[in-house]
């Protein structure tokens, strides 16, 4: 059977937007990274298939209407009527740049378990895609730990974005340790550049690549907003500036960026040339500026 698609794993969540720089008024979207990663591959051409758990109640229906919407495979997901989808509160600032003000959770127990996964899922695509949004909570990243498994043994190439948000853990130094310790079963990791300097304990983008040279990530790719993106391939660095656009909401501009970049390697293969890599990058870099023109994580 060949191999086609992507998998996200993660959790589904309610984004709910500032509408403007006065942070009183709110859009209610679907989002999550995960999320905006199956919905970005799924736009580009990939069948897109999401693991999670999800509930039953009006909130609930939404989701599931809006996946229905993006044509996102969620067959392989478990409902439950205990299940409260997670919600977030997205503030802009003067800039124009989304930071994250508030979650809120109602059933933080209510996780994917490991048990709950299905195999048959793997066997079907060809990448696996996973964040830290499963890694923070211990049964969630049983699942994870359980998954990669799965995605190891079905030959799926495997893609990590730490997607760091720091409010959901208990300590900066277990958040630190835990995502750098599945940083090994990744051939591809993407970090924004601030997260690989509080990962490596840096101050900059040079001294951090360095340290993470110990994990021999085969493609680590580092993401510096407007500045572009590099990428690091045996030990080479390549960087692209990203396009000049008008920024009206960066929410999701990363999650385009890797979208585009599972894109590349599901359709092109790994790239065994810098020049290869860095068509990659270009690609990237264009649907994730795009992804900062309209407002919302999708």
């Amino acid at each position: 059977m060949v191999q086609k698609g992507v998998i996200s794993l993660g959790e589904a969540f309610i984004d709910f937007i500032s509408i403007d720089q006065s942070n009183t008024k709110y859009q209610q979207l679907l989002g999550g990274a995960t999320v905006n990663v199956a919905a970005g591959t799924k736009r580009l051409g990939l069948p897109a298939y999401y693991l999670c758990k999800l509930g039953t109640d009006e909130i609930s229906q939404f989701v599931e209407q809006e996946f229905k919407k993006e044509q996102i495979d969620t067959s392989f997901s478990v409902r439950t009527s205990s299940k409260s989808i997670c919600g977030v509160y997205v503030h802009l600032n003067e800039n124009g740049e989304r930071y994250f003000h508030s979650y809120v959770n109602l059933t933080p127990d209510e996780v994917l378990f490991e048990d709950e996964l299905q195999r048959e899922v793997f066997a079907k695509a060809k990448i696996f895609y996973f964040g830290s949004g499963t890694l923070f909570h211990e049964k969630a990243r049983k699942t994870t730990e359980r998954a990669l498994i799965y995605a190891k043994d079905a030959g799926n190439i495997i893609a990590f974005d730490a997607n760091l948000r720091l409010k959901r853990w208990e300590s900066e130094e277990y958040c630190r340790q835990t995502v750098s310790s599945f940083l090994k079963y990744a051939h591809i990791v993407k970090l924004a550049e601030d997260e690989l300097q509080f990962l490596t304990e840096t101050d900059s983008l040079d001294a951090g690549i360095d340290q993470l040279s110990k994990w021999q990530i085969p493609y680590l790719f580092i993401t510096m907003g407007s500045k572009g993106a590099c990428a690091i391939f045996n030990g080479t660095k390549v960087f692209v500036p990203a396009p000049i656009v008008e920024a009206i909401d960066t929410t999701g501009a990363g999650d385009a960026f890797m979208s585009a970049l599972l894109y590349s390697f599901h359709e092109k293969g790994q790239p065994e040339s810098l020049i290869q890599l860095e068509e990659y990058l270009q690609l990237a870099n264009k649907v994730g500026a795009a992804a900062t023109t309209v407002r919302g994580s999708l």
